[in-house]
């Protein structure tokens, strides 16, 4: 009795797993993943919907696995620099408990650090900071140094991050030659 039992459990396990995994066909599931699959390319950071500049048009910092994401806006005429905490789709501030952000750069090979300081929005909490300020005109000539791989560091609701500064000018597409 006992081994009859065990072969009519086996038997309909055999077959629940076999009616919800043919449900579609296997052959044309694996057809179907194999060809719907996008090819590796550059666009795949497309996927992630969020825009290719910030809501202030700065670039955007990746933080985490698209986590959250910071915007850097240099104004040039006063030399300040202004990191915009973000969310996931890059497309509204998130204030977080933070009085001062980091950005660490490297300068004729040695790395320098420099402080943002809180500068909250009229729309961010009491003790939350979303926008962050630097006015030292020299983080800004950094940012543009060849080599300086610039890096912005935060705590975000207790866990640290980290993102690459890619900092270029807006030139209309022209290349440096």
């Amino acid at each position: 009795m006992r081994r009859s039992t065990k072969l009519f459990t086996l038997a309909l396990a055999a077959m629940t797993f076999g009616l919800v995994g043919c449900k579609d066909g296997a052959t044309n599931t694996a057809a179907t993943v194999e060809t719907s699959a996008p090819p590796a390319t550059v666009d795949d950071h497309a996927e992630h919907a969020h825009p290719s500049e910030g809501p202030h048009h700065g670039g955007l910092i990746e933080l985490g696995n698209e986590e959250y994401h910071a915007e850097l806006v240099h104004d040039e005429d006063t030399g300040s620099v202004t990191i915009y905490v973000l969310n996931a789709a890059a497309t509204e501030q998130i204030p977080i408990e933070s009085t001062e952000i980091t950005i660490n750069v490297k300068h004729d090979g040695k790395p320098e650090q420099f402080k943002l300081a809180a500068s909250p929005d009229a729309n961010d909490p009491q003790g939350k900071s979303s926008r962050f300020v630097s006015t030292d005109a020299e983080l800004g000539e950094h940012l543009d140094e060849e080599g300086a791989d610039p890096k912005l560091v935060l705590t975000i609701n207790g866990k640290s991050f980290r993102g690459t500064i890619a900092h270029d000018h807006d030139h209309e597409g022209h290349d440096h030659e």
